[in-house]
């Protein structure tokens, strides 16, 4: 028993073991960080919630989705971008805001490149046509699902900070209009000579799709993007969904824009199939029809990618030549 107890010591000793907070360990090999479901839960129902009036850009719903997300980044010790945690899109017609936070890395020559971790908070608010006395979209898998996603993201990394590039918190306004909220970011860091690295969206992630994958990604073949995350994942975690290039929704989410600025590898992650959800821009669209544990699993999984992309010694997601 005593040469077991031996080995097992070695064995333990001989794992190169990152101290990252007293709770979590990272090692070369494995991730014990563990998404908290009920965390996962919290913050899809508030956001879908009819409280937030289907979240419409510019109106008091969409204002009042923007101020629980601002407090949740605080809560989430994510530091504001630019002077407040709300920056004022310039081509929307009524007022309404991105919320934007960022995480420094914690590397002196890395930190000055950024990635982008984005989903769009606004809905399509209330209909004037209603369902059984229904009239709110509240929007819980577009795109409750996806901010859910990266507010747990940004939760991990604002308390643990193992990243060493930087990384931009991006709540999307206006993307329901014509992707308003990103192209105002895009536009703005462009101006600002931001070096992005690479930007992942992440869009109706509420309910499993049926695949040997638990998501597609969106642009596919336009960069080595799927290899990396399912490299890092160390599984099949993404992967080539033929119907996202027939409705070319690579052009169609908070991606796309910040692709046209920079022209580096930019894309989004969604399960959503065309099969597996029937209430897309519907009243039904509701929290209880989402399914959190997968929810928790894709979360959980996608950290690790994350953190792996923010800390290679150099950009290895590149585009397609």
């Amino acid at each position: 028993m005593k040469y077991c107890y031996l080995f097992l010591l070695i064995a333990f000793y001989g794992c190169k073991t990152v101290s990252v907070s007293e709770s979590i360990k990272v090692t070369e090999n494995h991730f014990f960080y563990k998404v908290d479901s009920l965390s996962v839960s919290k913050t899809l129902k508030t956001l879908s919630s009819d409280e937030m009036q289907g979240r419409e850009s510019g109106t008091h719903g969409g204002e009042k989705a923007a101020n629980y997300l601002a407090a949740l980044l605080q809560q989430y010790n994510v530091k504001p971008y630019f002077k407040t945690y709300r920056d004022t899109l310039s081509n929307f017609k009524e007022t309404t805001f991105n919320i934007i936070g960022v995480i420094e890395g914690n590397d002196v020559a890395l930190k000055n490149e950024y990635i982008i971790l984005g989903a769009h908070y606004d809905h399509i608010g209330i209909t004037k046509v209603g369902v059984n006395g229904d009239f709110i979209n509240n929007g819980a898998n577009d795109d409750a699902s996806g901010v859910t996603a990266v507010a747990e993201i940004a939760k991990y990394f604002g308390a643990n900070k193992t990243n060493k590039r930087s990384i931009i918190v991006a709540f999307f306004s206006a993307e329901e209009v014509g992707l308003l909220g990103s192209f105002h970011l895009a536009e703005k860091l462009k101006k600002q000579n931001v070096n992005l690295y690479t930007m992942l969206n992440f869009e109706m992630i509420g309910v499993p799709m049926q695949a040997d994958h638990t998501a597609y990604i969106t642009g596919f073949n336009k960069s080595n993007m799927a290899e990396k995350v399912n490299e890092y994942a160390g599984k099949k975690l993404v992967g080539y969904f033929p119907m996202e290039f027939q409705y070319q929704l690579f052009l169609r989410s908070d991606n796309f824009p910040f692709y046209k600025e920079f022209n580096v590898p930019c894309q989004t992650v969604c399960t959503f199939d065309f099969k597996n959800f029937d209430y897309y821009h519907h009243v039904q669209d509701e929290f209880e029809l989402m399914n959190v544990s997968h929810m928790t699993r894709f979360i959980q999984e996608i950290i690790p990618v994350v953190e792996k992309m923010a800390n290679t010694a150099t950009k290895e997601v590149v585009l397609n030549k």
